[in-house]
Parts: C-alpha cells; structure tokens; sequence
C-alpha cells in the first residue's frame, strides 16, 4: 500500500510540474492576448549548421494554448516524441505551414538570409490565418505585416516557436531520411548532415555531392582534398602505372 502510495504522489508531482512548465512556456502568448490578439504565431528553422540538405522552417498559428505535455524546443525532445507532437501540433493549431530554403539558395545568399527566406515561405503557406501577433526565435522577419516579438533562445521559452521548431524538426529529418534513400553513402538518415565524424568520413573518401553545401568550409575542405589527391595521382607516372597493372596477387 505504501508503495502504491508514494508513485501516486510521485505521478501528482510530475503532473504538476509539467502544468507549470507549460504554463510558463505560455507566459509571452497570455500576454499577447491580454492584450487583445486572438491569432498567436511562432515561426522558427532548423538546418543552419548542417553540412547538407535545406534549411527549413516553419510557423504555428494558435487560437488558445497548447498545452501538449513534452512541449519544447525541439533539441530537447526525443526523436519518438517528436513524431507524436507534429501529429497533435497540427492537429491543434489554428493553421500551421512548411517553407524550405534550398542548398543551391543557401549557397548563394548565405545561410542566414536563406533561413530568413524558409521562415517567409512557411508564413506565406499558412494561406488566409495569418497570425495577429508574431513571435520568432531570435530574427526580425521584415516582410511580416503585423506586430512581432524575437525572443532570445524562444524555441525554449515560447510554445508557439517550440511548436514550430517541433514541425521543422520532424519534416527536416523525414526529407533528410529520403535523400538518404537516394544516396546511401553519406550516412543522412543518420546524422541529418551534421558534421558528425561518421559524415566527415564519407566527404574525405566521396567527395561532396549535389546535396551537400558547397560555400560551407569543411565541404570545400573535402573537394580541394580531392582534387589535390587527382592532383597527384596525374602528376605521377608510376602511381598511374602501378594502378593499371592492379596490386600483384
């Protein structure tokens, strides 16, 4: 009895707990619609550090809280819960909408101004709920017509951008799953194109393909040590001589 006893009290403290946490990560949303605003929105982008793949971004629109348990920023959470709360994010949210920047984009405006351009696309693909009251992680989206609010580390400290940061996630890895499919040697299902030393590996031994970030330091560090080596191979006659006979038997 003193068993069943002390989980039921243990479970009524980790239930409040949650109720606080969550509450707290409502602070900024209950403040906006004390003053008036009914639609709240978070946008957020996961990708810019990865080596390969696009950014992607996207925006959450609310009527009332979220109060989903294990809501927070997406690095905090566990893949399999993950899953669980894109199904009921979406399923919540008074609209919600994806947008990707592309390598070749990202390439050629740089990684901040193409994670700007994802989180544009994912307000744009919302439709006609377009948020009264914007809240982002830490960026000043200029083309966003309503009032908006960065937050410092707000993927962590608002539900909306959490929420957010949660879809990109689920979306991001689920198309970095399938690019593995395409070309299995890089490992993308894996490591998602960060630059794990499994990842390094297969860029010094393959060299970059055309899902990799070309202006990104350590995949222009892998073609020059590629084409240094074909370099070298070119520039010395017993070396291509040896490779044609083969390794004697």
């Amino acid at each position: 009895m003193a068993d069943t006893s002390s989980k039921i009290r243990k479970a009524k403290n980790a239930y409040e707990r949650e109720r606080r946490r969550l509450h707290r990560l409502h602070e900024f949303e209950l403040a906006a619609r004390a003053r008036g605003f009914r639609l709240i929105g978070g946008v957020d982008e996961v990708g810019r550090g990865p080596l390969a793949g696009p950014v992607v971004a996207a925006c959450v629109v609310t009527s009332e809280p979220l109060m989903l348990k294990g809501l927070n920023d997406s690095k905090q959470v566990r893949p399999e819960l993950r899953a669980e709360l894109a199904l009921e994010i979406r399923e919540h949210a008074a609209a919600w909408g994806i947008g990707l920047a592309s390598v070749e984009e990202i390439d050629r405006i740089n990684i901040y101004w193409a994670s700007i351009l994802a989180m544009e696309r994912a307000i744009a693909a919302l439709g006609e709920t377009i948020p009264e009251y914007l809240f982002t992680d830490a960026v000043r989206i200029k083309s966003f017509p309503g009032p908006q609010e960065p937050l410092i580390k707000g993927d962590a400290r608002c539900a909306v951008i959490s929420a957010a940061s949660i879809l990109a996630k689920v979306h991001r890895d689920e198309l970095m799953a399938r690019l593995h499919d395409e070309d299995p040697r890089y490992g993308f299902a894996e490591h998602k194109g960060y630059a794990t030393p499994q990842h390094l590996e297969a860029l010094r031994r393959f060299g970059p393909c055309a899902h990799h970030r070309a202006g990104f330091a350590r995949v222009r560090d892998a073609q020059l040590e590629l084409l240094f080596a074909a370099d070298e191979r070119a520039e010395d006659p017993g070396e291509r001589e040896y490779e044609q006979q083969g390794t004697p038997g």
